[in-house]
Order: C-alpha cells, then structure tokens, then sequence
C-alpha cells in the first residue's frame, strides 16, 4: 500500500489540528516503509539532571506512530492508541534532538501496530523502544436517503 500523506502533508495536518505539537514536533520522513518524527528539545522536555523526560519520549513515539499510520490511511483524526509499551534503554544526549523511527507491523481495518526506535539525534543506539496498537474508527457512511 501506498502512503496517502507525505511528510509536508503530515506537518501540515499536524500544525492545523494540533497547534499544541507545532514547534516541537515534526515529521521528517515518510514512505512506504517508515517514518521518522523529531523532537526538537527544549527547557520544557527535560527532567532534573538534564535528561529528556520519559513522558516527552512517549510522546515523540506516539506522534511518530500516529503519523505512520495517517500516511498510509490518510488524515483521521480520531484514531487514537489503545495499547503501548515502552523501554527507556539509555539516557538521551544532552541538548541533543530526538528521533523517532518507526514502522507499521501490521495495518488493518480496525487496528494498527507499530514499533517505534527512539535516537539521539546522530548517535546510534537507541534511547528507548516502543511499540502501539492503534483504533481506527469506522469510515462514516454515506447518510445519504436511496
């Protein structure tokens, strides 16, 4: 299956039903096979000892999933997780951005599962890993008398 939304199409999206993301979240690839989200890290990500927060990682990986998933089906906004899992496996570099890479395991008409690597920007182990299972709602019908 082709992607329906690249990743301008996706920022896009983003900025227009999620102005509380613009700025700090952004996607930066997306094709057939994965998709990659960055976190650009500020004073608001960081936890005592100057680390990113566990919380701003989840969220990078949720994003990151959720825009995977709208490249593949489109702009719906209401898909929302149902399940997730992470592990924090290394402290983030400190000032460093964060990159989320991920890809779709399996794509249905109802649910999504997607796996999400989380970097520090230019290092090459990852962070944090985490995987997401996703609700699709139904597609509405057409309301329309026969």
């Amino acid at each position: 299956m082709s992607i329906v939304m690249d990743a301008e199409a996706l920022n896009v999206f983003l900025t227009r039903d999620f102005p509380q993301v613009a700025g700090s979240y952004r996607v930066e690839h997306a094709d057939e096979t994965r998709l990659v989200a960055r976190l650009v890290t500020g004073d608001e990500h960081l936890r005592p000892g100057g680390t990113v927060s566990g919380p701003s990682m989840f969220a990078l990986a949720d994003l990151a999933i959720y825009c995977a998933i709208l490249a593949r089906i489109g702009p719906v906004a209401l898909a929302v997780t149902t399940n997730a899992s992470i592990d924090f496996m290394r402290k983030p570099v400190a000032g460093q951005d964060l990159l989320a890479e991920c890809r779709l395991l399996k794509l249905g008409r109802v649910l999504a599962v997607a796996e999400a690597l989380i970097f520090s920007d230019g290092q090459a182990e990852p962070v944090a890993r985490c995987s997401m299972t996703y609700s699709i709602p139904p597609k509405p019908r057409d309301s329309s008398p026969l």
